[in-house]
């Protein structure tokens, strides 16, 4: 925690590497809240979930008509986080001719939509992440060396869960939070017992593992607390 709020000062982008489901989007979340930027937007983006035909549109956006099923107007992702923070996870997945167009765009802060004429200033602070080897991916040719080293100038590495477990009261706390406003359920605490029940716990799917748990207990106990199976 010490590391994220030191990092999260100032607008130096961040790379937070870890592996699947260490829980890479609630560190930049973290890192947003604990900036100067708290106040704005937090735009979380998967890199890798975009057809690639619609990434330009996606990220930047686009004017009416400017491709086929662009009825109207659209703000990108980077229009959308202005004064915030973009988070683009899975940045290994990006293909090479996008990410040149994010290094200019990192570069210049500006973006021009899809059909757009003019280009219009951005202002975000970006925080990316990825379970891939980017330093291996730059030798491979995969990746831009100068797009990792723009992005990179700040690295958070993410030890698994089962490595801090000091952690997870403190994770397992926000992510019951996150699922009892998505469920519409009323957040519950974990009971003593079912706490010392995941401290135990392998955790080998991480945090995702760790929110799969909780959903489950949240969705089958009753009573004030929360029990999870094996108590």
């Amino acid at each position: 925690r010490g590391h994220i709020a030191k990092a999260a000062r100032g607008m130096a982008p961040i790379l937070i590497r870890g592996e699947s489901g260490t829980g890479k989007e609630l560190a930049a979340q973290a890192v947003h809240a604990c900036s100067q930027r708290a106040s704005g937007p937090f735009v979380a983006v998967n890199c890798g979930a975009i057809p690639e035909s619609l990434l330009e549109a996606e990220f930047f956006g686009a004017r009416k008509g400017s491709y086929t099923g662009a009825n109207a107007d659209r703000e990108g992702f980077f229009q959308a986080a202005h004064g915030g923070t973009l988070f683009l996870d899975e940045l290994g997945d990006l293909p090479l001719p996008m990410q040149a167009k994010l290094l200019r765009v990192i570069q210049e802060r500006k973006v021009r939509p899809l059909g757009a004429t003019r280009e219009e200033p951005v202002d975000v602070r970006i925080v990316s992440a990825t379970h891939h080897d980017l330093a291996a991916a730059v030798q491979a040719k995969t990746f831009r060396q100068d797009l990792y080293y723009r992005l990179n100038v700040i690295e958070l590495i993410l030890p698994p869960l089962r490595e801090r477990r000091g952690d997870i009261a403190a994770i397992a706390s926000v992510l019951l939070q996150r699922i009892a406003e998505y469920s519409g359920l009323p957040p519950r605490p974990l009971s003593a017992q079912a706490l010392a029940l995941l401290q135990k716990h392998p955790l080998e799917g991480n945090v995702r593992e760790l929110e799969n748990i909780l959903q489950r207990a949240l969705a089958m106990s009753e009573g004030e607390t929360l029990s999870i199976d094996g108590e």
